[in-house]
């Protein structure tokens, strides 16, 4: 078989892959950070429908960084708009590099990309939409070396 045939073959079957491992997806978005840096009011929005309360949901984190970044890790708010209007606010932290300070996240060169799962089995408690804003929440006002923030929400296996 040609070596160009071959090639298309894989790029198929990778690109195949890439696809099923999102189908089952609730929700799977990432967002740019601003190239001048993360500024604390800076907030990523995202909105989920959900019509299934019953599913049970594993809900993930997503974040890129670059090795320029100054820390070993990552504060963030995380605030959630219930469809009844209602409120929650976390905080939470990534840890994104060792105490020798490696990095821990997947990635060849200067970009590293960590996915953290927050909440295992959970259920939506109500059907319509959902608004999460996530926010930096560290103590500089902006923040370089953050290239996206992301959510994955999964049905549980």
């Amino acid at each position: 078989m040609p070596r160009q045939y071959l090639k298309l073959i894989g790029l198929i079957v990778i690109v195949t892959m890439l696809h099923a491992c999102n189908y089952n997806s609730l929700y799977d978005e990432n967002i740019a950070v601003n190239e001048n840096g993360w500024y604390k009011d800076d907030l990523a929005k995202f909105e989920v429908t959900v019509t299934d309360t019953l599913q049970l949901y594993d809900f993930y984190i997503h974040v890129r960084n670059t090795v320029d970044y100054r820390y070993s890790n990552l504060y963030i708010f995380m605030e959630t708009r219930f469809p009844n209007n209602n409120m929650s606010r976390d905080t939470l932290e990534f840890i994104l590099a060792d105490f020798e300070g490696k990095w821990l996240g997947k990635g060849w060169g200067p970009v590293k990309e960590n996915t953290a799962l927050i909440s295992a089995d959970m259920r939506f408690p109500l059907a319509g939409i959902y608004e999460f804003k996530i926010q930096q929440a560290m103590r500089q006002d902006t923040l370089k070396g953050i290239k996206n923030i992301g959510i994955r929400i999964t049905p549980s296996e």
